[in-house]
């Protein structure tokens, strides 16, 4: 019983108290808007304006007269003189040119044959130490004996006599490559035969 008089009396006493709340909510917020301002006058804008021409100074380009300038004299001429040609002969000058009398040459007293020469060594390499020699400690020698041709190049070369067969390989090699001036005879290269040569193989101390 109590429970239902107390819901009678709460109920409209939050009704009011709703209601204030509302109605201070609503006094709070509430703002006056002002009041609409007139319309203004029409605004005009040119974008290209006239603008007031004003004469511009102008600068005085007149040419003031050149003062006219006498050009200078011209150079004096020398007078060129023409030189007299000598009257006198130039025998008189320089003296008469003594004569003498032309040598005669006769081709037949004279002989341009070249003097015979043997032929002669232009480079003789040494020949190279066979290695089983120079290993074993072996010195020898080998006799070699060759033709020269007319080109002055060694052919038909021969090992006559060697110390030790070792050298000879080594001997020949060493000839082929020899040159020679070749065997003049009447003025005519011409072979030279049987020429000998001993090659001495001795090892550095």
């Amino acid at each position: 019983m109590g429970s239902i008089i107390r819901l009678i009396i709460g109920i409209p006493v939050a009704i009011i108290v709703t209601f204030a709340l509302f109605t201070l909510m609503r006094t709070l917020i509430f703002v006056e808007t002002p009041p609409p301002e007139e319309e203004g006058a029409d605004l005009r804008f040119d974008i290209n304006p006239e603008v007031a021409q004003e004469d511009a100074r102008r600068r005085d380009t007149s040419i003031d007269d050149v003062q006219q300038v006498d050009p200078p004299p011209p150079p004096p001429q020398v007078e060129r003189q023409a030189s007299d040609l000598p009257t006198e002969s130039l025998s008189t000058i320089v003296g008469s040119i003594p004569e003498f009398d032309a040598p005669q040459l006769n081709s037949g007293n004279v002989s341009f044959n070249i003097s015979d020469r043997n032929a002669q060594p232009l480079v003789r390499i040494p020949p190279q130490y066979p290695p089983r020699a120079a290993e074993r400690g072996i010195e020898g020698y080998c006799l070699m004996q060759f033709n020269v041709s007319p080109d002055g190049t060694p052919i038909d070369i021969v090992a006559l006599d060697c110390s030790s067969s070792m050298f000879e390989r080594s001997s020949i090699r060493a000839v082929e490559r020899w040159r020679y001036s070749p065997r003049i005879v009447d003025g005519v290269a011409q072979t030279r035969t049987g020429v000998q040569t001993q090659l001495d193989y001795q090892l550095d101390e």
